[in-house]
């Protein structure tokens, strides 16, 4: 044995691979602040939360968040931080470590609203709206789903027309996180060819004509406000257009930075999931001894580590080319494809190794479990990632 292999450190169990010699200083402590924060404000009542389906005080949890500047973090200006892309994957990872919907808030207040208005707003908007949603002052959500209109969002049936110099908008939207408690929606519409086809619009939920109804019942995403927006002959004056994009180019940009997040938060709720059948599997004993001694126990933790370690590669590596202006919109549903994917499976396989405790919210793996088949589906599903990926490697089109 050399010099060298004798002053090596002990291996940690949750880092196999060392993937953290990759990190730099600043984003290990974006890392770490968010764990504090989440241990202290999210940790101790999640699993109550996603009992009850509401979460106590989501509006002062949103300014907590925006004091460490997690609220459109990777933005510059207007009062966001201007972190990295993958400082912002990190910090998803954290987020969804203690509980997917906790990361959707974050998600869709940064990735899809604030970022709608940052890439795509005027100066105005931008003013009146993004340094109040950086400190969480003001929630935003972001309608785009429609209840007939999911996969296909260029088949929306929301309507925006003109009066004189007003626009007046008419629709539903639906499965809208942070709806019901939002302060500005940014509602997308068909304005018809003459008026640039889809366009998106600065909503400020008090205007009349506009409710969003809480939905209720959920078995999943909990821990998180999912709502219905309904837009009844809601009145707007010119200057609610984002004037820099028309068309699907504009909603589809904004799923792709959310997108980027999930595939790194996903990974902390494997990890949660990993560690916690870990943990379990050194303390309960049958047999005579503890379970972790047994082969098949010991395979499933083997390959659940391997598929997190593989998935927290892949983010990373697409958290450089982001970082680097490189990334490409088929490297990110190649990453939410494997990476939801493998973390719904670790959550199951880790939901076996606990057993009968696996169900219970006393353990954190049922509602990461319940939360990732949400995840599978949002920005974006299976189904489309794959065909997005097919046809980056055929050159053809599936989708029609």
């Amino acid at each position: 044995m050399t010099t060298q292999q004798q002053k090596l450190p002990p291996v940690d169990p949750m880092d196999l691979a060392g993937i953290d010699d990759l990190l730099t200083d600043d984003e290990k402590a974006v890392r770490a602040s968010v764990r504090q924060l989440c241990d202290k404000l999210v940790d101790p009542y999640v699993a109550d939360w996603f009992e009850r389906g509401e979460i106590d005080d989501i509006r002062g949890l949103a300014r907590e968040f925006g004091s460490l500047g997690l609220l459109g973090m990777h933005l510059e200006g207007y009062g966001c931080a201007g972190m990295s892309a993958t400082e912002y994957g990190l910090a998803c990872l954290e987020l969804e470590a203690s509980d997917s919907g906790v990361r959707s808030l974050v998600s869709v207040q940064g990735s899809l609203a604030m970022y709608a208005i940052w890439r795509w707003g005027s100066e105005e908007q931008k003013q009146q709206w993004l340094p109040r949603m950086a400190t969480g002052e003001a929630i935003g959500c972001f309608g785009l789903t429609e209840p007939d209109h999911g996969s296909d969002p260029g088949s929306m049936r929301t309507r925006a027309r003109r009066d004189g110099d007003d626009w007046v908008l008419d629709g539903r939207k639906m499965w809208i996180t942070n709806g019901s408690i939002a302060d500005v929606a940014v509602v997308w519409a068909n304005a018809g060819e003459e008026h640039g086809g889809i366009r998106g619009f600065v909503v400020p939920t008090d205007t009349p004509g506009f409710s969003a109804p809480l939905i209720k019942h959920k078995l999943s995403l909990r821990a998180s406000v999912t709502s219905e927006l309904v837009l009844d002959g809601v009145r707007l004056p010119a200057d609610a257009v984002l004037p820099e994009v028309r068309g699907l180019k504009g909603p589809l940009s904004c799923l792709n930075e959310a997108r980027f997040g999930i595939v790194w938060g996903a990974l902390g709720a494997a990890r949660s999931s990993l560690d916690a059948a870990r943990r379990y599997a050194m303390e309960r004993e049958q047999f005579g001894r503890p379970i972790a001694g047994f082969q098949l126990t010991q395979q499933k933790l083997a390959d659940m580590a391997l598929e997190y370690t593989k998935g927290l590669l892949l983010a990373l590596h697409l958290g450089r080319r982001k970082d680097a202006g490189t990334l490409r919109p088929e490297q990110v549903s190649l990453g939410k494809l494997n990476n939801i994917r493998e973390a719904l499976e670790i959550c199951r396989t880790a939901r076996t190794i606990l057993g009968a405790n696996g169900i219970s919210l006393e353990y954190p793996v049922i509602r990461h479990m319940n939360n990732l088949e949400s995840v599978l589906t949002y920005e974006g599903t299976v189904e489309m990632h794959t065909l997005v990926v097919g046809q980056a490697l055929t050159g053809v089109s599936a989708f029609r």
